[in-house]
């Protein structure tokens, strides 16, 4: 039926720019409706699955993205995902089929209480009972998860209101007879900080004697690489971020100091600046939460300094540090802030400029010079690091990484190197869930089917989503899997070992033939054993045109540079 709710809603998502749906069938009448106008779904083939997928669909596209479940179980699994999205602000729609009106509070099959259910990881939920709201509620989805702060937006849909007719008198008074409004595009709307506290934090970093710009993932979700990366031309201010910022500004800029925070023990990038970083007197946060990992339990950033906080989420500015509040769209706030800048002069910040770049040029030789053994080792099993130094190699600046929450996102942040303003390392490190690096690998080849994906992941995360290699063979999504397989879930051991001096049982792995998985669904399954061989496999994978999976056995000693396991002798 063309006039149903269904058909309703499919035509509110082609004019919000929906081209896919991360979907398994269900709600099917909502599901046959999209791909009758033309969407595509992309059938995930594990329920938590396609919420990754959708999530790292979403921070490569600037577009929300739209993932749909069936009630009860299915629903249930929407639950992580959607709580890292919530947590990483990303903007997701969640269309859940519900059980039918008549059927509430009767025990119906797979009946829950989803508003309980969801009350806690999305920023909206409301459930279309009137099926002449569908339009307005569709919108309602879209404006929830793309405005302010992003985040995912949940539409409960009974089963049989998909089917019913929307009347002919749907418009309410005044309307217009076909809506014309496009709510897809994050962030929906750019509002500016307040002049005077722009004028103020300008005046704040101008006469500062160590400035330093420490940059999170709301430089990504507003788009604003570009009006950061002019600020730090223009004001000659260094530039750090946190692991979910990382590749926000060049790392190859002179005034780019790496990824800080828990990321930055011995042979990390930023390790050498943790002195320098100390006597900072001005601190510039761009669009972060100053989480626990991002500022090493907090202990990161001076207590001595004084702060100015730029952020879309009132609520963040002033949580962990004190700070002038900057509240604001991200991109629109550092345009503000530059011309700000222009007015009250930059002249001693310019001055002060090659001292700032000797200072982070000195903490880069030092990094080089302390992690030279392990990038580039010979011993087999393989070394994490000089699997990075070879994969470093072949990255373009249009590569996106995608990394698994665990040592895998480790390894990325400080072996890898973003080549340009806006390049994309996605890690679900929002609330950091194992298993998530492959399927956001894939919602982000969906996004952008231009650009090369790889994904590196571990052997205890690549666990949960083995079945994904059949998404992508299927979906012809061709991303490049380096697995890194130490038979061991390595995070959980070292930190047990560390906390605990002793490991728990669960900790060791057995042996999986891998690339017999990836052969099996039709994928390149390639087997590296020792360094000679790692370079042209790495080459080959990143060069198929189809998915590939190159399993790599690494040394279950080797650990990343996380603060303070260095200096544990009981570990490795």
């Amino acid at each position: 039926m063309q006039n149903s709710v269904a058909h309703a809603l499919a035509a509110a998502m082609v004019r919000h720019g929906v081209r896919e749906i991360f979907g398994q069938s269900l709600p099917t009448a909502f599901l046959l409706a999209a791909e009758n106008r033309g969407i595509r779904q992309v059938a995930y083939r594990t329920e938590n699955a396609g919420g990754a997928m959708a999530d790292g669909f979403a921070r490569v596209a600037h577009r929300p993205a739209v993932v749909a479940a069936q009630n009860g179980p299915a629903a249930t699994l929407l639950v992580a995902p959607l709580a890292e999205a919530m947590r990483a602000s990303t903007a997701l729609v969640a269309v859940v089929q519900d059980v039918p009106t008549g059927h509430r509070d009767r025990n119906a099959f797979q009946e829950l209480d989803h508003f309980a259910l969801f009350s806690s990881c999305a920023k909206w939920v409301r459930r279309l009972d009137d099926p002449a709201r569908a339009d307005d509620y569709a919108d309602m989805a879209f404006t929830a998860a793309s405005s302010g702060r992003p985040g995912p937006a949940v539409l409960l849909v009974p089963k049989d209101v998909l089917d019913q007719e929307v009347p002919h008198s749907a418009e309410p008074p005044g309307g217009t007879p076909t809506r014309s409004a496009d709510l897809g595009r994050v962030p929906l709307d750019r509002p500016r900080p307040a002049a005077p506290a722009v004028r103020e934090a300008a005046e704040l970093l101008a006469g500062a004697r160590r400035p330093v710009v420490i940059a999170g993932g709301g430089v990504h979700g507003s788009d604003a690489s570009g009006q950061l990366a002019a600020l730090q031309e223009e004001a000659a201010l260094p530039v750090l971020t946190t692991p979910m910022g990382k590749g926000a500004v060049d790392e190859g800029h002179p005034l780019s100091g790496g990824v800080i925070g828990h990321f930055m023990g011995p042979r990390g990038i930023a390790h050498g600046l943790l002195p320098w970083l100390a006597d900072a007197d001005a601190v510039l946060l761009v669009g972060t939460r100053t989480n626990e990992n991002g500022t090493d339990s907090w202990r990161t950033l001076p207590s001595t300094a004084r702060y100015a906080h730029l952020d879309i989420d009132g609520q963040e500015v002033g949580r962990n540090y004190e700070a002038l509040r900057l509240i604001g769209d991200v991109r629109a706030g550092l345009a503000d802030l530059r011309a700000e800048l222009g007015r009250v002069g930059t002249g001693a910040l310019r001055a002060a400029r090659g001292e700032t770049e000797r200072a982070l040029a000195a903490a880069r030789r030092s990094y080089e010079a302390g992690s030279a053994g392990v990038r580039t080792s010979d011993t087999a099993p393989v070394r994490p690091e000089r699997v990075m130094a070879e994969l470093d190699k072949l990255l373009t600046p249009d590569s996106i990484v995608v990394s698994d929450a665990s040592y895998s996102s480790v390894w990325t942040a400080n072996y890898l190197r973003a080549r340009r303003p806006g390049q994309r390392f996605v890690s679900p490190r929002g609330l950091a869930g194992l298993g998530w690096g492959l399927p956001m690998a894939l919602g982000a080849r969906l996004a952008r089917p231009d650009a090369p994906v790889v994904c590196v992941t571990g052997d205890g995360g690549f666990a949960h989503v083995w079945a994904e290699l059949e998404t992508a063979v299927r979906e012809r999504l061709p991303v490049a899997v380096l697995l890194l397989d130490n038979q061991l879930l390595g995070y959980q051991k070292h930190a047990e070992v560390h906390t605990y001096a002793a490991a728990t049982s669960a900790v060791s792995l057995g042996t999986v033939d891998y690339p017999a998985i990836a052969r099996a669904c039709g994928a390149l399954g390639l087997e590296v054993t020792e360094p000679v061989g790692l370079a042209d496999a790495l080459k080959e994978a990143l060069t198929a045109e189809r998915p590939a999976l190159v399993r790599i056995a690494v040394d279950p000693g080797a650990f990343p540079p996380l603060t303070g396991w260095d200096e544990d002798p009981r570990l490795g």
